[in-house]
């Protein structure tokens, strides 16, 4: 009498090392993606970060000569007229003195949505660092070109200036600025511009998570339970 040849129902069959084709796959040997790495993008590095923030706070506050320069060339002239015991508004009903202050205004706004346009540009990634230096950059170019254009234009001892040109004859103001607020045109619209920028085309950060979780199983799935 010869002994069976098929194993014992308590033994799994010796496939000698061969998975069987036709047996189901065990869920629990399913591989899962790796998961997201915990390893970030640190960009170029801090220090690096702060060097090109101190390379734009310097190229921006220089810009500041050409606002001053402009400012003198585009605001409007304040008249006066000496009858060489005092000085007199030629003109008692001009609105030269706003017009100067709104000239600063706007070319403030247009060098802040220039150099932010260009900041950006530059360095697309952004961070924090390039930010406090185009806004601080733009802070002290405006101030730069606050002091510039005063100095460029008219004398401001009027009471010389008056003696120098002799009575009855007309002769500008000392550039002002009265509304010291035009100030901070250039950095808010260089704020403005750059963040704008930034929101709507700067690069996105990839999600770490995409694709870590992998799809159930088909035979996993309670409608393929009978």
């Amino acid at each position: 009498m010869t002994a069976p040849l098929t194993p014992p129902p308590h033994q799994p069959p010796h496939n000698n090392g061969h998975s069987d084709p036709w047996q189901a796959p065990d869920p629990m040997t399913h591989a899962l993606p790796p998961a997201p790495s915990t390893a970030t993008d640190d960009g170029p590095g801090l220090r690096t970060e702060v060097r090109e923030a101190a390379v734009v706070t310097v190229g921006v506050a220089l810009l500041g000569l050409l606002l001053g320069a402009l400012w003198l060339w585009l605001a409007p002239r304040v008249p006066l007229v000496s009858d060489s015991t005092a000085v007199y508004l030629k003109d008692t009903e001009g609105e030269q003195a706003i017009g100067i202050d709104g000239t600063f205004t706007l070319l403030g706004l247009a060098f802040g949505a220039v150099t932010g346009a260009l900041v950006f540009l530059w360095r697309r990634r952004g961070g924090v660092p390039l930010v406090v230096g185009l806004a601080l950059g733009s802070l002290l170019g405006g101030l730069l070109a606050w002091r510039f254009g005063i100095w460029l234009g008219p004398a401001q001892d009027v009471a010389a200036h008056a003696k120098e040109v002799g009575k009855g004859v007309v002769f500008d103001a000392p550039l002002e600025l009265k509304a010291k607020g035009a100030l901070l045109a250039w950095p808010l619209a260089a704020l403005v511009v750059h963040l704008a920028l930034t929101g709507l085309l700067g690069p996105r950060e990839p999600d770490p998570y995409a694709g870590y979780y992998a799809p159930r199983p088909a035979h996993d799935s309670p409608d393929s339970k009978g």
